[in-house]
């Protein structure tokens, strides 16, 4: 994710990044651009078209043009958000299960203090996995028994470490190190890790209807590929500055709504998961 401040605006005007939609439209604008140039001379000095008027249709289909794109947007930007506070979830019930597992954990048991530090980490870190590539089983820490063969074991990794929590705190209930109440006590952030990964997983798995998303391109395609027969008429040879800065206008903003509507992949604007899954483990290490 890309951290910049709001305030400093003429740098966010002149700034290019790899991901920046005029770098990535640019070579699509210079065709349109060209062949903007070669419908006007044909209609202003070989066919010698006078036509008037020659905008009315486009401006009217691009004002509702307008409203599918602000729909589309704000979807997306609906998910990228949703996103973010699923992953804020994350990180306050980590640190209050952490806080709670140290007030309950007798003081000299540090190595179930480690186990649960440890588990838990390694929670958000394949949860942070699994929603982009998959599980990287030597970036999660060993303890005992929960090594790279044990989670190997699970299809659904964070899953699977999820259960292994719910295992070992019903093992310390048996052992009477933790109290029946304790383990109602613990339930709630241990069943928000569930909750949560099911909720980034329906975001992931439920894109955008694949039927307005491409009835959108198309009419964006017609749309702009129309646009010289009538912007030529009005501007001249000028159209062809002003017809590829409305396809970059449009398209544009479809490209940032297909960026961000997943906001659990490696584009420059989506969530930074990685960074948040370590400054879990870093609160962890304190708490516990």
């Amino acid at each position: 994710m890309i951290t910049y401040n709001p305030k400093d605006v003429w740098k966010l005007i002149f700034a290019f990044h790899k991901s920046d939609t005029f770098r990535i439209l640019l070579p699509s604008m210079l065709g349109l651009s060209l062949f903007t140039v070669g419908i006007a001379y044909l209609e202003l000095d070989h066919w010698r078209l006078t036509f008037k008027n020659s905008m009315a249709a486009h401006s009217v289909i691009g004002f509702v043009l307008s409203f599918l794109l602000v729909f589309r947007t704000n979807s997306a930007y609906d998910r990228w958000w949703e996103g973010r506070k699923i992953w804020g979830s994350f990180t306050n019930n980590s640190r209050n299960l952490a806080m709670k597992l140290n007030a309950i954990l007798p003081k000299e048991r540090t190595d179930l203090r480690e186990m649960f530090r440890l588990l838990i980490g390694n929670y958000v870190t394949a949860a942070h996995q699994h929603l982009l590539h998959g599980v990287d089983f030597k970036t999660l820490e060993n303890y005992g028994e929960f090594d790279e063969k044990y989670y190997r074991q699970f299809n659904h990794i964070p899953n699977g470490i999820a259960k292994t929590l719910y295992e070992e705190i019903i093992k310390l209930n048996h052992k009477n190190i933790f109290a029946k109440e304790d383990v109602l006590f613990l339930n709630t952030e241990l069943q928000s890790f569930t909750d949560n990964i099911g909720a980034c997983e329906r975001i992931k798995n439920t894109p955008i209807p694949y039927s307005y998303s491409i009835f959108l391109k198309k009419i964006i395609f017609v749309y702009v590929l129309t646009m010289p027969f009538g912007f030529a008429m009005e501007f001249g040879y000028w159209a062809a500055l002003v017809v590829p800065f409305v396809f970059y206008a449009f398209a544009s903003i479809e490209l940032i709504g297909e960026e961000i509507e997943n906001p659990f992949g490696e584009d420059a604007n989506d969530l930074p998961t990685d960074e948040i899954a370590e400054r879990i483990k870093g609160n962890l290490k304190e708490l516990l």
